[in-house]
């Protein structure tokens, strides 16, 4: 790092990026196959987002850095290809690890429920007794959660089910992280003014990591799936006034250079609107660096 470059606020690294289910292949290696997982960090604690098949190796990676990691993991929703990846995260099964475990507050299912569930014998071999880690279940709604100089707040979206839309600041710096989010369409009871305070929630973002799931070609035939498209992310961020974002839930069967020629079309697309914006295709693997004050 240059001298006169300060150390990052905060730093973000996807850990998976595809949505629905892995897409593991040769036309799938620079964007990945992993499903929905991002990482946080400030300082030296690791926050994460979504238990997607991302947050596998992301488990080892916490416990090479810590033995008894005590980490706090927000869950946007529990369709498969977000928590599918949580019975695998070695953390789990570590004595003296701790996990905060936040998500949704479901209308008809307790939360750790939920994941005994999953790992019941029918579904996986390990049971859910095995669990050596502190367990900590809490929701997320209206809430701000707030530890150590990190605000994590929460807005619920548009998506089947109850799902969540994450913001996070620390250090002067903010992130926003949708990965499942219709933002046309109809059929989600969630307000009139609801786009209104989305653009409020996500307003003056660093860093923008929303669902990006169809071409507007794409997306005549699935309208009411849960997902938007390229341009209507752009949109979004352009209403909010977000710094960068990144097309993030891609389409399992979308090749990585199938994303390239729509990420490219897309810019086009925003400049001759006007729209100046830095936008690329999230990467699995890739890492962020945040800092106050400079884009």
């Amino acid at each position: 790092m240059d001298e006169a470059t300060p150390p990052a606020q905060l730093s973000v690294r996807c850990w998976g990026t595809r949505g629905s289910i892995p897409s593991p292949g040769p036309a799938t290696t620079r964007y990945g196959g992993n499903t929905s997982c991002v990482a946080v960090r400030v300082g030296g604690r690791c926050f994460i987002f979504d238990a997607g098949t991302g947050i596998r190796p992301l488990g080892h990676q916490i416990l090479d850095l810590s033995r008894t990691p005590d980490t706090p993991l927000f869950l946007t929703h529990f369709h498969w290809d977000h928590i599918q990846g949580l019975p695998f995260f070695v953390p789990l099964y570590t004595e003296g690890a701790v996990l905060k475990i936040l998500g949704p507050r479901q209308p008809d299912a307790d939360m750790r429920e939920i994941f005994e569930r999953q790992m019941a014998p029918i579904h996986f071999p390990v049971p859910f007794s095995m669990v050596a880690a502190q367990l900590d279940f809490g929701h997320m709604e209206h809430d701000e959660w707030e530890d150590g100089g990190v605000t994590v707040r929460s807005m619920q979206v548009r998506h089947p089910s109850t799902v969540l839309g994450y913001r996070i600041e620390a250090g002067g710096v903010s992130v926003c992280f949708i990965p499942d989010n219709e933002l046309e369409g109809e059929g989600y009871d969630l307000g009139p003014d609801w786009r209104a305070r989305l653009v409020e929630f996500v307003g003056g973002a660093d860093l923008l990591i929303h669902d990006s799931m169809y071409t507007d070609s794409e997306y005549a035939e699935r309208r009411g799936w849960g997902h938007s498209t390229f341009r209507q992310s752009v949109d979004l961020a352009r209403d909010a006034g977000v710094r960068r974002l990144l097309f993030f839930h891609h389409d399992p069967q979308r090749s990585d250079d199938a994303l390239d020629a729509i990420v490219d079309r897309t810019r086009d697309e925003a400049a001759a609107r006007g729209v100046s914006l830095e936008m690329a295709a999230a990467a699995e693997g890739e890492e962020i660096h945040l800092h106050e004050g400079r884009p």
